[in-house]
């Protein structure tokens, strides 16, 4: 049965508690954004609040855009969604050097009932130094990535919407911890040889060149909720799992390659950059 798409706009669907967070926490960093810019000007340049607002806005495309109404229907629409929350949105966010903008951004009451308090707390510093590990923030992200991609647990996700908003915090929020030490927003500090980063990253690599080679030349349909649905657009279920597969191969290594590139590049160089003024680029290197 062929799939009859409705009109452009239907294919969006914004949902209000999540969007409403989202600009919140826009408003949030902008409110911190501009008044640290007024002592450190050269640390939150304008690019750090594009990337920011650019993390927030590929966060909303991901979950109000034909990414998410047509997940259900074709696996190559889900794989991108997928790619957005882990590899897209949180580098884009910890560019913009989050930490500081959001604290400074909030009421100061908030900060001094809630926050301060938070923070003085033994298992929130017991957290940050496990969450800090690269060994954790690895085995996080690939686990998870591996483990909602088994048949059972994805078509758990499919058919239920709690577990399908807790599968795609898990990828967002154990991303955010994988690019934490890449990206190295400030004020945080990478202490260690920056070489250990490119195994890291080949590792993650690996993973997903393996999962992508298996959608791809599995010769059976991996997932039975698109065997008898609408084919969308004329795509057979297996070819869509092919183009997901080659999506998720092409595009996520080149994601994993270029951090690769410019660290190798940064350790080369006779002269580094400080990571915190010039460009996103220079930010990385």
């Amino acid at each position: 049965m062929l799939f009859e798409p409705p009109a452009a706009i239907e294919l969006w669907d914004t949902p209000p508690v999540a969007t409403a967070a989202l600009v919140l926490a826009g408003v949030v960093y902008w409110r911190g954004w501009r008044r640290i810019r007024r002592t450190r000007p050269s640390l939150f340049p304008d690019w750090r609040l594009g990337c920011f607002l650019a993390g927030l806005f590929a966060l909303l495309l991901a979950l109000a855009s034909p990414l998410d109404t047509l997940d259900d229907k074709l696996l190559t629409m889900h794989m991108m969604q997928h790619l957005v929350f882990m590899s897209v949105a949180p580098p884009l966010l910890l560019l913009g050097a989050p930490v500081v903008p959001m604290l400074r951004g909030l009421p100061r009451p908030v900060i001094r009932r809630v926050i301060g308090p938070i923070f003085r707390w033994r298992i929130v510093h017991a957290l940050q130094k496990l969450f800090s590990s690269l060994a954790f923030a690895w085995l996080a992200m690939n686990l998870f990535y591996l483990g909602w991609h088994v048949p059972a647990a994805y078509e758990l996700a499919l058919r239920s919407e709690n577990w399908h908003d807790v599968e795609h915090a898990c990828f967002f929020f154990t991303s955010l911890l994988f690019w934490w030490p890449i990206i190295q927003p400030w004020p945080s500090r990478f202490r260690g040889s920056r070489w250990v980063l490119l195994p890291y990253l080949l590792g993650a690599d690996l993973v997903n060149t393996a999962l992508s080679a298996f959608l791809c030349f599995s010769a059976r349909l991996l997932y039975p909720s698109y065997a008898n649905g609408p084919q969308v657009f004329g795509m057979s279920p297996m070819n869509d799992q092919v183009a997901a597969g080659a999506l998720m191969w092409v595009l996520g290594s080149m994601i994993f390659l270029a951090p690769i590139m410019l660290i190798t590049l940064q350790m080369l160089s006779p002269r580094r950059q400080s990571p915190a003024t010039g460009s996103p680029l220079k930010a990385l290197l």
